[in-house]
């Protein structure tokens, strides 16, 4: 039961990236490849096995606080904040490459931020391991915000 409840919460996780990707798939070869980029954009392979592998991390945290803190307080407003930031995640995508616009996906991504930050300091507060798992997204959204920014401002 507790990895189908684990498999779950990647499922879950993943969801985002997946209503992301269907914003972004389309958008990739056509307006986003025409933007002027900043000399660091990684290439463009390198976006899917990082998301996936931030999605994963994303669920195992989730599940890890969900598993023994469910029934608290502390556990039940931890997850409410990563389910918005769960969202948050997912509405970037359609922001940025759906309405092609790097201004308002900017303002959304430092939100975005806050509530990475907000998420993994309260998953960290319940469990170590749960707040842990959350570096690499927060990390990986610190460079996409930067990256966003250039390319608002070449573009």
């Amino acid at each position: 039961m507790p990895a189908l409840q684990a498999g779950l919460s990647v499922f879950i996780a993943l969801c985002a990236g997946i209503i992301g990707s269907v914003f972004t798939t389309e958008a990739i070869p056509t307006w986003y490849a025409a933007l002027n980029k900043p000399w660091f954009n990684p290439p463009g392979w390198v976006f899917g096995p990082a998301w996936t592998t931030l999605y994963i991390l994303m669920g195992l945290a989730a599940y890890l606080v969900w598993e023994k803190y469910r029934q608290t307080k502390k556990g039940k407003q931890a997850l409410v904040i990563y389910l918005v930031q769960l969202l948050l995640n997912a509405a970037w995508s359609i922001i940025f490459f759906g309405f092609h616009s790097p201004g308002v996906a900017l303002v959304e991504i430092v939100l975005l931020w806050l509530f990475i930050l907000w998420t993994t300091i309260a998953f960290f507060r319940l469990r170590r391991l749960a707040g842990y798992l959350l570096i690499p997204y927060l990390a990986w959204v610190s460079f996409a915000s930067v990256l966003n920014f250039f390319i608002w401002y070449l573009n």
